[in-house]
């Protein structure tokens, strides 16, 4: 069940990193990041790993994004 919740959570994420991915949007990672965050957390709760990796996927590409945007952009 939790690996259930884990991966809509990680989809959701990865559909809002994919809409910050647009210039002047960087700053929608801040928020998609601790969102990914709560969901690699019931990814690991669970006995399956996909909800976990697809949130540590959301997680890495969010950081990326903002290093890439120094933070902001």
């Amino acid at each position: 069940m939790f690996n259930i919740v884990s991966l809509i959570i990680g989809a959701v994420a990865l559909v809002c990193a994919m809409i910050a991915f647009l210039p002047l949007l960087g700053w929608l990672n801040w928020l998609i990041i601790p969102l990914a965050l709560i969901g690699a957390g019931l990814g690991v709760v669970s006995r399956s790993t996909s909800g976990r990796n697809l949130n540590l996927f959301v997680i890495v590409v969010g950081i990326v994004r903002l290093m890439l945007g120094g933070g902001i952009l």
